[in-house]
C-alpha cells in the first residue's frame, strides 16, 4: 500500500516500533524514579505524622502569614489548604491586584496591592509577620527571558529581603525539580540561583519546595504545558512520585511543614519528600514506647 510517496507497509511498523521503543524506555525511567529511596524517611514521616495534633499546638502561638503569588495554581491551593486548616491567626496575600475571594475564608485573610517593582515602598505590608509563602513564578512562553528573571528572580529576592527586614522567620519557597545554579537552561538555573541567595539571607528557618510537572487545570492557556501534562496524566496514575506533583499535595506538604517544629535552618523537598510530606507515600514512623520502639503506618 503506498499513499503519494509514502511506503505505508514499510514506514507504519517503523514508527510502531520506534514509539514502543520510546513508551519502554520512558517507563523505565519512571519506574526508577518510583523506587527511588526516600532520603530523610523517619523525617519527613514525622513530620507527616499527627498533623492534627501539631496543628492544634502551632495555633496556640498566634502565628502571621503572607503569600506571595495567591493567584497562581499553587498559591490558589495554599489559599485553599491555608482556609481548610487556619493555622494562622492573620494571613496576608501580598500581590499585584486585588481579587474577589469567597466570604469563607474570613477576616483573618487580608489582600494587600504591591508594585514587585518597587517593593521596598511596601515594607508596612510585612510588618511583623513571622511566616512567609512564595509561590511567585511565571514562564519565558508568557513574560520572555527578561520578564522571566524579574519575576522568579527579581521579585522574589527583593520581597524575601523586605520580609526579613521585617520579622519574618521562616520563608518557605515553591522552587522546581531539576533547580541548579550551574544548569545551562535559564529556566532551571535561575530557580537554583535564588535557592543559593536565599541561603545567605540567613532567614531563621528556610524551607525549598521542588515539586515535579505540576499537575493541574490552568485557567489560563498554555498550549505546550497542557500538551505535556495530558501526556503525563496516565504515567501519573502508574508512578505519582517520580516527576509530577498535584498543586494541591504541594500546598498540604507546605501547610504540614509550616506547623511542625524543626532544628533545621534549612529544609530542601525533592518531588518524593513532597509527596510524603503530603502522605501519599506510605511509610514507617518508629513509634517509642516504655517497653519497646514499634513501627507505625502512615
Amino acid at each position: 500500500m503506498q499513499i503519494l510517496w509514502f511506503k505505508c507497509n514499510e514506514i507504519i511498523p517503523g514508527v510502531l516500533i520506534a514509539l514502543i521503543a520510546i513508551i519502554l524506555a520512558l517507563s523505565g525511567f519512571l519506574v526508577s524514579r518510583e523506587l527511588q529511596p526516600l532520603n530523610d524517611t523517619e523525617y519527613l514521616c514525622n513530620m507527616a505524622s499527627n498533623s492534627e495534633t501539631k496543628l492544634e499546638e502551632f495555633k496556640q502561638e498566634d502565628h502571621t502569614a503572607f503569600v506571595l503569588g495567591f493567584t497562581g495554581e499553587v498559591g490558589k491551593e495554599l489559599l485553599k489548604e491555608l482556609k481548610r486548616t487556619r493555622p494562622f491567626k492573620k494571613i496576608v496575600l501580598i500581590g499585584r491586584r486585588i481579587i474577589d475571594l469567597d466570604p469563607d475564608f474570613g477576616p483573618e485573610f487580608e489582600q494587600k496591592k504591591v508594585d514587585f517593582d518597587n517593593i521596598t515602598d511596601y515594607k508596612e505590608v510585612f510588618d511583623g509577620i513571622d511566616t512567609g509563602f512564595c509561590c511567585l513564578g511565571t514562564t519565558r512562553g508568557k513574560s520572555g527571558s527578561e520578564g522571566f528573571v524579574k519575576v522568579d528572580h527579581d521579585y522574589i529576592l527583593n520581597s524575601a529581603e523586605v520580609a526579613k527586614e521585617k520579622g519574618c522567620k521562616h520563608f518557605t519557597l515553591v522552587s522546581s525539580q531539576g533547580a541548579d545554579k550551574n544548569a545551562n537552561l535559564l529556566y532551571t538555573r535561575i530557580k537554583g540561583q535564588v535557592e543559593e541567595e536565599l541561603k545567605v539571607m540567613h532567614f531563621d528557618r528556610l524551607s525549598v519546595f521542588r515539586p515535579g510537572v505540576l499537575m493541574c487545570d490552568r485557567e489560563e492557556s498554555r498550549p505546550g504545558e497542557a500538551f505535556f501534562r495530558t501526556v503525563l496524566k496516565p504515567f501519573s496514575y502508574f508512578f505519582p512520585t517520580a516527576i509530577t506533583t498535584p498543586t494541591d499535595v504541594v500546598a498540604k506538604a507546605m501547610v504540614r511543614v509550616a506547623v511542625s517544629k524543626t532544628e533545621n535552618t534549612t529544609e530542601l523537598f525533592e518531588n518524593k519528600a513532597i509527596h510524603a510530606l503530603a502522605g501519599n507515600v506510605k511509610c514507617k514512623v518508629k513509634k517509642k514506647s516504655s517497653n519497646t520502639d514499634a513501627d507505625q503506618d502512615l
